[in-house]
């Protein structure tokens, strides 16, 4: 028999490649065991800050750490094996220079081990792309709705339904893939806008409340199998309703324990090993 394949890991230029050559499936991911599931059946794993709100509960992205990022970058990075693993890299830490960014994303990758970073924002941006990829960092931008920015934008409203707010979002499109990165994430845009952006750049755009003329679609995990009850954004498509089923789980476990009905003989040790058994 011959020994199959090794699997590879996609890189960011494979991903930059598939560029309308075929859909693009990107997911979050914040720990190993989610990992685990999610790895095999993507092309690319976004390690997002959304993880202020699913992991930390917070209101919004603004107060996630460098520090954060890296722990469960590493996390994530340590146990894929097929996708492409992108970090988002937190408000604060590289807007204020190239120079800033370049130190934030430098040690995001040495820490992890992931392939690229992400960073929110267009033209205001695009000097901080070039010099990151010119320095062998690869990029995956972010336009449209941008949450590091939800303060400056007063909310979570789609954007680009006027003129002029999508004459700029094309701009700032426009500007990033000029400027280097190899894909683009666009959040809760119009969705004429979306298709445009997409036609009119030549790296893959990434949607998320946008477009399915879109390169590829991202949502984030937590969404996709329903660990939020109360939270339904209009862009997901819930494929499962996880919450109930833990919840079931614990109820049943907790009159379990109540009864005395856990643990059975079965789940504890006598006090002598069977025969031929570790103890």
């Amino acid at each position: 028999m011959g020994k199959s394949s090794p699997i590879r890991q996609l890189t960011p230029p494979a991903i930059r490649a598939r560029k309308g050559v075929e859909p693009i499936i990107c997911l979050t991911s914040y720990t190993a065991s989610m990992t685990t599931l999610v790895d095999p059946h993507v092309d690319l794993i976004l390690v997002g800050d959304s993880l202020a709100m699913t992991i930390y509960g917070m209101t919004s992205t603004v107060g996630v750490t460098t520090d954060m990022m890296i722990a469960h970058g590493r996390a994530v990075a340590k146990t894929a094996r097929h996708a492409c693993v992108v970090v988002d890299l937190p408000f604060g830490s590289y807007e204020a220079s190239p120079a800033q960014a370049f130190q934030t994303a430098a040690r995001v990758m040495a820490d992890t081990g992931c392939a690229a970073v992400k960073l929110e924002g267009g033209v205001e941006m695009a000097e901080t792309i070039r010099f990151l990829t010119q320095r062998g960092v690869p990029v995956m931008a972010h336009v449209g709705l941008t949450p590091q920015s939800v303060n400056a934008l007063g909310g979570y409203a789609v954007r680009g339904r006027g003129e002029v707010e999508a004459a700029a979002i094309l701009s700032d499109a426009q500007a990033v893939a000029g400027a280097g990165a190899f894909s683009v994430v666009i959040e809760k845009t119009a969705e004429p806008l979306s298709r445009e952006i997409t036609a009119r750049i030549d790296i893959p755009s990434i949607g998320i409340g946008a477009s399915p003329a879109c390169d590829g679609q991202i949502l984030v995990i937590d969404d996709v199998v329903g660990l939020f009850t109360e939270f339904r954004p209009k862009f997901v498509k819930r494929y499962a309703e996880t919450a109930r089923s833990i919840e079931d789980a614990v109820k049943d476990y907790a009159a379990d324990v109540r009864a005395r009905r856990f643990p059975g003989p079965e789940h504890t040790f006598s006090a002598v090993a069977p025969e031929g058994k570790p103890g």
